[in-house]
């Protein structure tokens, strides 16, 4: 089959509810041989953005911040959501960077997209990897945040990774291919 014959036909939505970070639709699909799919619920959020942040001294920025869902406190790479006056992805990475660590970066490569997921979530997040960090300022959080800055060596992080201390599944995909990108990893045959 081809991609097109795959693809589902959105008959109908209905929203459930809307709010800032959360909006629930209900749509009615068709399938390409004619078969209906009522209903599909499909969670919308804003698109995401992540970086793999090195500074200038070859340290790894990570945040350390409590996820009420879980009712955790995890160990993540900084990042958020894409604002209305993000004219790019890599300026969304660069603003929340700035407003998480207080660091700014010379250089920010785009690793890819993932996401959390596609069968129930709309959106995706922008992974990156920033390098030659140096702090120029003091954190800027939002009013819902509390957010600790920590900063790891290479050998630190595959420590945190060995004892499985980053559970954010989104982040340990960035973290991969920001490894890949740096060449740090060393698979054996």
């Amino acid at each position: 089959m081809t991609d097109e014959q795959l693809k589902w036909k959105t008959l109908s939505s209905e929203y459930l509810f809307k709010d800032t970070w959360l909006t629930a639709r209900k749509d009615r699909c068709e399938r390409a041989d004619g078969k209906i799919i009522d209903p599909y619920y499909v969670f919308e959020f804003p698109e995401w953005v992540t970086a793999f942040a090195v500074t200038e001294d070859d340290k790894i920025l990570m945040v350390k911040q409590y996820r009420h869902a879980l009712g955790e406190v995890g160990i993540e790479l900084p990042g958020g959501c894409v604002d209305e006056t993000d004219a790019t992805f890599e300026d969304a990475i660069r603003r929340e960077l700035l407003e998480e660590t207080g660091f700014a970066f010379e250089s920010v490569h785009a690793l890819g997209r993932t996401s959390a997921n596609p069968s129930t979530n709309s959106n995706l997040m922008h992974m990156f990897v920033a390098t030659g960090g140096k702090k120029i300022q003091g954190q800027n959080l939002d009013d819902n945040e509390e957010i600790e800055v920590l900063e790891y060596s290479f050998e630190e992080l595959f420590q945190l990774l060995d004892e499985k201390r980053i559970v954010q599944a989104m982040h340990i995909t960035t973290i991969f291919y920001a490894l890949r990108y740096l060449d740090k990893l060393n698979f054996k045959p």
